[in-house]
């Protein structure tokens, strides 16, 4: 009979009349990694709430070892062996990594009065010494990279020795390089008979760790199967029920020039950047987490101050730029980091699409709820958002919906600079479809884009021109046949390459 180390069986779960889960089943062996793919709202968080005590099901079953766990809370799973490893990391920044590591549940003398700090740096040390030995269990967690901070939260999870360990996007803040150090770290872990659950958007990493794959849709499981037997077609066909088309970029440059930059930075951060963007056209901007990419949209949006340089739109400087004086001179950003910056998770879709122009809706200090209401109708419709529900509160959406809603926000104020960092993260693949077609769209309309991306591939889709940054510094401009990814690495990675 196989063995599996973890069993869930019929889980069902509804909020509401909505039903989240119908009848799922889903089993990992012992030494797997097991993908858990869908696209957003398929039901991914709720099943790994489920198992992680977050959230109770309403029906089903839990085994882990071939025994049935009664998962109450996050402690019950914690006593079973389940650990689970968040997108967004949890840790205390002031902290140092052994603290964060037994953080909630210390180490402790003197009949528990006491927290023992050098059993904890032992403890902290031995696990530490089989993922990443140049780990010191008394830094404070702030000063680690994004890759080994990860690292830590896998180290956690071996504190209590855990049996499962479910991924829930890992790679999100990770460079390629830091996801090839992860891979290694997952075949490590493989190795010590530790079954992983692994969620992620991007296809790639999907065929390079995974075994298997459960593929959920609409709340429910369509599929099993053993990723070597597939292709990215395929598995997408089934998450999504219709097959996707690949579909070749197109162009809509026009000679007339929208965006400027002269010499524009911020001390080191980012160094004097020049360049130009034309109605119609996407400029890419690449290059490895830390390289200025986010810095340089942020002086230009006027949410940083710059230290030098002017930004010019339409042929007319942006006099003492800050944010009110970008967004009148029709420059939007949409930010990298949606949940924190770029929406208010309790307010409806219509008041977050009307943020930066509110004034166009109001007369005397009094809202004008028909306009906005047909506005917000008459874009949200053409931007496809589902639900089509203006009233719905915007954290309610999934993060494709909410990146539609923030991309509507420009839309309504009519602006001519629209900047996109990280348009696509922790969008499912339909989802970034679409993202891809509206950033098209508004290139047919004229206006002037400018994206900045961690996946190559993606720069490559949408890009008719492509900046390298490295180190705050623009290293090399890119068009035509010279957009490769080899290119973009080498520029990335070494100035004079």
């Amino acid at each position: 009979m196989e063995q599996f180390s973890l069993t869930m069986r019929a889980i069902s779960k509804s909020y509401g009349s909505a039903a989240a889960l119908q009848g799922v089943d889903f089993s990992v062996r012992p030494g797997e990694v097991h993908a858990l793919i869908g696209e957003n709202g398929a039901g991914k968080s709720t099943l790994l709430n489920i198992l992680s005590g977050v959230r109770l099901a309403d029906g089903g079953e839990i085994c882990v070892d071939g025994v049935t766990i009664q998962m109450k809370n996050p402690l019950s799973a914690r006593q079973a062996g389940i650990a689970m490893i968040h997108q967004e990391l949890q840790h205390v920044p002031e902290l140092s990594v052994a603290q964060n590591m037994f953080l909630g549940r210390p180490l402790t003398r003197g009949a528990g009065f006491f927290v023992d700090r050098k059993a904890q740096y032992a403890r902290a040390k031995s696990i530490l010494r089989r993922l990443d030995p140049s780990i010191d269990p008394d830094e404070p967690i702030k000063n680690l990279k994004v890759s080994q901070q990860q690292i830590v939260e896998i180290a956690r999870a071996l504190l209590d020795e855990a049996k499962i360990i479910a991924m829930d996007e890992p790679t999100s803040s990770l460079t390629p390089r830091e996801f090839d150090r992860l891979a290694e770290l997952i075949g490590d872990l493989k190795a010590m008979n530790v079954a992983l659950i692994y969620v992620s958007h991007k296809m790639n990493e999907i065929f390079k760790v995974c075994d298997r794959a459960t593929i959920l849709r609409d709340g429910r499981q369509v599929g099993v199967v053993n990723i070597c037997d597939e292709t990215e077609e395929s598995i997408v066909t089934k998450m999504v029920g219709r097959k996707i088309d690949k579909v070749q970029h197109q162009s809509y440059i026009t000679d007339r020039e929208v965006l400027r930059l002269e010499g524009v930075g911020r001390g080191t951060a980012v160094l004097p950047a020049s360049f130009s963007v034309r109605a119609g056209e996407v400029l890419g901007i690449a290059g490895l987490v830390g390289a200025g990419r986010t810095e340089l949209l942020k002086l230009i949006a006027g949410i940083d101050k710059k230290s030098c340089g002017e930004v010019w739109v339409d042929g007319v400087a942006v006099k003492n730029l800050n944010v009110s004086r970008a967004i009148k001179a029709g420059i939007g950003l949409v930010p990298e980091d949606r949940k924190k910056e770029g929406i208010i998770k309790q307010r409806a879709v219509k008041m977050n699409m009307a943020l930066p122009s509110m004034a166009q809706f109001t007369r005397q200090g009094l809202l004008r709820q028909r306009k906005l209401d047909a506005l917000a109708l008459q874009v949200m419709t053409d931007l496809n958002l589902r639900p089509l529900n203006i009233e719905k509160p915007i954290g309610t959406l999934s993060g494709g919906n909410q990146q539609k809603v923030i991309i509507g926000r420009w839309v309504a104020a009519d602006n001519k600079v629209f900047l996109f960092d990280e348009p696509t993260r922790g969008i499912d693949i339909g989802a970034k479809a679409e993202i891809y077609n509206l950033i098209e769209k508004l290139a047919r309309q004229g206006k002037a884009i400018v994206v900045v991306s961690s996946e190559m591939p993606e720069i490559m889709r949408i890009s008719d021109r492509v900046l390298v940054m490295r180190e705050g510094k623009i290293t090399r401009e890119l068009q035509g046949d010279a957009i490769t990814e080899e290119n973009i690495a080498r520029y990335a990675i070494n100035e004079l390459a």
